[in-house]
Parts: structure tokens; C-alpha cells; sequence
């Protein structure tokens, strides 16, 4: 599991607090050991020489030992060790170890066992020795001796540990609550302060992270500390150098992309030969692979081309002495070529390399001869769109004067039926016209960022009308979030409604409309119309678009005609997809509005 630098850092604080604090609680404890078993050593020895007064007077003032045990003062001495915390008994004793003297006297004549020294315990034994004894409770005594005459005497006063052990607990207490709190107070801290100490590393983490996902230019805001000023000012240069790299690299990678896709055969060498930069119709000429050449391993122009090769004889003449040239030659399969070489040169006049173009000359012919076809169409258009308006005129007055003569024939029905017939052949000649001048006429496009969901709900109260005339349900799914597309609004909002309306008349018997939208792949979205209506059999998918094309008996043929030119004039793609007796979807791809449109529609 790894350990975050936040956490290491308030760790660290705490193992040195935390170390403190023990050091200071061993010193602490092993001093109160001492003091507590020193008291009771004290109390023993305070007693001890009382009685050793008592026992001194009375053998130096004729007394002997045997007289001792009948000694009321003596007695005295010896039962106020009731008095003393922790003594357990107090006697004298002989030579011998037998007692001759006790408060109590049932144990007078009878042999006392011997027990540790309290001394040795204090003075000599280590801590870990004191603890063993304070926690595994025993009896220690504190002797003295006395010698008077032939009185060979020792006092004895023996010391209890349980009660070291239970005044050890109860000072230890506070202590160790104490140690708690200073503990958590201490990770508080520890922690506020790797708060702050790190936030410095977690900005510069934050733009690090910035940059990983392609942002250009990220600068972060540092402490007004000397140390990070000049970190984070450093930081951003860095960015900043990244950027503009960033940017001449994309530059470079639009330059060879573009040049990659050209028609034309580009090729770049050396000086000494050695191939440098080839498009993909310059590696299908020289029979090399898609790879990048190892700059160690590129090949070199007698690797690629046999000696009399036109493309070798060129660059040859251009590296020995400078020549450029321009000229039409034959390339075995490849046909008639017109090859190009141009000096490529470098710092103080020297030469960097030849650049190699080798141009179709039959594809040049054919963009020649389809401009002049489509010049040539242009103006058929443009006359094809007169004759249609020079139409239109007579078939008005044609019009006006036909309901002129209905009104002078309104008393004959075989004239009127005549005449009715006659109306509706011109409105249908008219209807074609329209059509026909729609097609002709160039639309001028506003192109902008344009939000699908604002079109979309434009255009939803119509549909909706039409949904509840066939008894269709109308679902919409799209998203405010969507990106825009690169379009004109109003194109798009007729274009969708024809898909719509034709959807809902798909459905007489009813059915469920979906009208949704989604980004898609290549920096597109998607927006699809789909019904659950009768379908379209698939021997008429492919004329569906056609202009005047239509299986519907009262159709123009115009409605879908129209929205296949507005996704045209919009470079989008439009497709269907229909299983007869299931229903039919639109699936429509526009491109998404670059960075500058959105700019200017924000």
C-alpha cells in the first residue's frame, strides 16, 4: 500500500513526538520508581533507628537481651510500623536470626526467614530488576545492626512492594493522559502544517496533471515564499516553452500531414543521398513502407533507384552542382510525370539537401478538364435557372386568365371540368418549377456554432402537432451539453423537420418517433431520427434522395431531395437504414463547430 507524502509527513512528526514522550516517560518513570522505592526505604530506616536508640539505651544501662522482648518502649517502637506505609513487620533478632523482640511477641523465640535487601534492590539492581519487583510483589527488609558489649543484635523492618506498585499506577495516571493528549494534538498539527508545507506540491502536482491531459501554457500560483516564487516562475517557463513547441510540433505534424495527402510525389534528401522525408505517394513510388526510416538505417538514393532512374539523374544534378529543373519525363508505371528539384539550402550559402516533386501530369489534365466542366455547369445552372423563371411568369398570367375563363364558363360543367383539369396540370407544372428552382438557385449559407438542442426545440412544437394527428409517440433525447455544429440554423431546423415530418407520416397507424443526438467519432455528432413506421423496400433505398423521387401518391419528391443538399452544402454525411414493416432510421453526421466559431457565437 502506498503512503502518501501528507501522511509520511504527519508520521514523521509523530514518531519524533511520540519518541519524545517516551524518552521522557522512561526517564519519568524510572525516577518515580526510585523516589517511591526510596520513601519506603526511608520509612523503614526512620523506624529502624528509633528502635536502635531504644535497644542501645537499654543494654548500655544494664539491660541484656533477654529483657528486651518485656520492654514497653521497645514495644512501642516496634508495633508504630502499623503506622508506616508498606512495612509489614518490625523485630530484632540475633546472631542467629532468632527474634527476641516483636510488638506482638507470639514469634519470640522462633527463627526469622531472611529476605532481600531493600538496599541492594535500590542501590545496585537495574530498572528492569525494580519493575520485576514492584509487578511480581514481594517482601524486602531494611537491616541494621547493633553490638553492645556481647549483644550481637540486628534490627529488621520488612517493606512491602504492593504498595510501590499501587502508588506507581495511581502517579502514572496524569501522565499518560497527558502523553494522549499532547499525541492527538500533535497529528492536529502535524497535520495542518503538511496542509501547508505541501500545498505548494500539490498546485505543482495539479499543472503536471494539466499538462498530461494536453493543455498548453498551464501556470500555477505559488506561496509569495522567495524559494517557491522562483520554483513556480521557473514552472511556468517551462509550460510556457512547452507551449510554444507544443505548438511548433503541431504546426510541423499539420505541414507533413497536408504534404502526406498530396497528389503529388514529395521526397527530401540529403546531401549525401540519404532519404529524409517522403510522403505516401513518394514511398509507392520508391517501393518502401510506411515506417519512419531510422535516421541511422534511411536509405540512401543507390539503395532506392537504379542508375538512369529520372528521379536519381535529378537529384544527382541538383546535389553535384546546384541545378534545378522543371521538366515533363516518362516514369516506367507511372506514366507522364513533371519532375521538380529544388536546392534546399542552409546556414552561410551551403546546401541542406534537394527537394524532389514529381507531379501527375494526367491527374493535372483531369482537374483541368473538371473545372472547365464545373464552369461549364455553373452556367448551364445559371441558364438552366432563367428559362425556369421565364417560366414561371407565363404560367402565373396562364393562371390569372384561367380563372378568369371559369368564371365566364361557370354555367357549362363539361367547360368547368375542363377547365379544372387545366388548373391542376399548370399548379403541377408550377410545383416542378419550384422544385427546380430550388436546386438551381445557390444557397447562401451563414455558417456558426449552432446548438442542435435549441434547433431541435424550435421545430418540436410542430412535430408534435404532426405526432398527434397519426397517434405517434414523440421521444427526444438532446443533451444541452452537446457540442455545437458547424452549420446554418436555419438550413438544419428544415432539414430536420422534413426527416421528422416524414417519420410521422411513416406511422398512419401510430407509432413511436426518437429523435436523439451524440457525439461521435472524427470531432462529429450524430443525430438520428427513427420511426416505427411502415419502412422503405429495398429496391427504393438507393432513389430515395433522387429529386422528384417519391413513394408517397400525393409526394413532390422534393422534401428528402432537399434535406440530402443541406447536409451536402453542409460536408456532413447523411444515411438510412429501413426494414419494411418495422420502420426506418435517418442517421445524419455533421462536424463540430471549431474553437474560432464558438468564439464568435459566444
Amino acid at each position: 500500500m502506498r503512503i502518501g507524502l501528507r501522511t509520511k509527513q504527519v508520521l514523521g512528526v509523530l514518531a519524533l513526538v511520540g519518541t519524545a514522550i517516551a524518552v521522557l516517560f522512561v526517564w519519568y518513570f524510572a525516577s518515580l520508581t526510585h523516589v517511591l522505592l526510596d520513601t519506603s526505604r526511608e520509612q523503614a530506616r526512620l523506624l529502624s533507628n528509633i528502635a536502635y536508640q531504644r535497644i542501645f539505651n537499654l543494654l548500655t544501662s544494664g539491660g541484656n537481651v533477654d529483657t528486651l522482648n518485656a520492654d514497653e518502649g521497645l514495644h512501642t517502637i516496634l508495633q508504630s510500623y502499623a503506622f508506616s506505609e508498606g512495612v509489614q513487620f518490625a523485630v530484632v533478632c540475633d546472631a542467629s536470626g532468632t527474634i527476641v523482640a516483636e510488638a506482638d511477641s507470639p514469634r519470640v523465640g522462633q527463627k526469622l526467614d531472611a529476605f532481600p535487601g531493600l538496599d541492594e534492590l535500590i542501590d545496585s539492581a537495574g530498572l528492569t530488576a525494580r519493575l520485576r519487583a514492584i509487578w511480581s510483589p514481594g517482601t524486602f527488609e531494611v537491616r541494621q545492626s547493633i553490638k553492645v558489649g556481647t549483644a550481637d543484635l540486628t534490627i529488621r523492618v520488612g517493606v512491602s512492594t504492593l504498595l510501590v506498585r499501587s502508588k506507581l499506577q495511581e502517579r502514572l495516571a496524569a501522565p499518560l493522559i497527558a502523553a494522549a493528549v499532547v499525541l492527538v494534538v500533535s497529528s492536529l498539527a502535524a497535520a495542518l502544517l503538511a496542509g501547508l508545507v505541501l500545498r505548494p506540491i500539490h498546485v505543482l502536482r495539479g499543472g503536471l496533471a494539466r499538462l498530461g491531459r494536453g493543455e498548453v501554457d498551464v501556470k500555477v500560483d505559488l506561496p509569495a515564499d522567495a524559494e517557491f516564487t522562483d520554483l513556480g516562475a521557473s514552472f511556468n517557463q517551462l509550460t510556457a516553452r512547452l507551449a510554444a513547441d507544443r505548438t511548433e510540433r503541431a504546426g510541423q505534424r499539420a505541414l507533413e500531414s497536408i504534404v502526406d495527402r498530396l497528389e503529388d510525389a514529395v521526397a527530401l534528401f540529403g546531401t549525401d543521398g540519404t532519404l529524409l522525408f517522403a510522403n505516401a505517394t513518394m514511398k509507392l513510388a520508391l517501393s518502401i513502407n510506411d515506417e519512419a526510416p531510422d535516421p541511422g538505417t534511411a536509405p540512401k538514393l543507390d539503395q532506392l533507384l537504379p542508375e538512369h532512374h529520372p528521379y536519381r539523374v535529378a537529384v544527382e544534378r541538383a546535389l553535384a552542382d546546384g541545378t534545378t529543373m522543371s521538366a515533363p519525363m516518362h516514369v516506367s508505371d507511372f506514366g507522364e510525370r513533371l519532375v521538380l528539384t529544388n536546392v534546399v539550402p542552409g546556414a552561410a550559402g551551403q546546401t541542406m539537401g534537394v527537394l524532389l516533386v514529381s507531379r501527375n501530369l494526367a491527374y493535372l489534365s483531369q482537374v483541368e478538364s473538371t473545372l472547365s466542366y464545373s464552369r461549364k455547369l455553373s452556367a448551364l445552372n445559371r441558364l438552366t435557372a432563367g428559362i425556369a423563371h421565364e417560366i414561371k411568369n407565363p404560367l402565373n398570367a396562364t393562371m390569372i386568365h384561367l380563372e378568369l375563363l371559369k368564371m365566364q364558363v361557370a354555367d357549362r360543367p363539361d367547360a368547368m371540368a375542363s377547365a379544372g383539369v387545366i388548373a391542376d396540370q399548370v399548379r403541377r407544372l408550377d410545383d416542378v418549377v419550384q422544385g427546380f428552382l430550388k436546386f438551381s438557385r445557390p444557397e447562401d449559407l451563414h455558417l456558426e456554432a449552432v446548438d442542435l438542442s435549441v434547433v431541435i426545440d424550435r421545430l418540436r412544437p410542430v412535430v408534435e402537432a404532426e405526432a398527434a394527428t397519426h397517434r405517434v409517440e414523440l421521444a427526444v433525447d438532446v443533451p444541452r451539453d452537446l457540442p455545437a455544429v458547424e452549420g446554418d440554423a436555419n438550413l438544419l431546423e428544415q432539414a430536420f423537420l422534413n426527416l421528422a415530418l416524414n417519420a410521422c407520416q411513416a406511422m398512419p397507424d401510430g407509432g413511436r418517433l426518437s429523435i436523439t443526438a451524440r457525439p461521435a467519432a472524427g470531432q462529429q455528432v450524430a443525430i438520428s431520427v427513427e420511426d416505427t413506421g411502415v419502412g422503405i423496400e429495398a429496391e427504393h433505398l438507393s432513389r430515395i434522395f433522387d429529386l422528384y423521387y417519391t413513394t408517397k401518391p400525393q409526394g413532390s419528391g422534393i422534401g428528402l431531395s432537399l434535406v440530402f443538399r443541406t447536409i451536402q452544402l453542409h460536408n456532413g454525411e447523411i444515411e438510412v437504414q429501413s426494414v419494411p414493416g418495422r420502420g426506418t432510421t435517418f442517421k445524419v453526421l455533421l462536424r463540430q463547430a471549431t474553437r474560432m466559431l464558438q468564439r464568435a457565437g459566444g
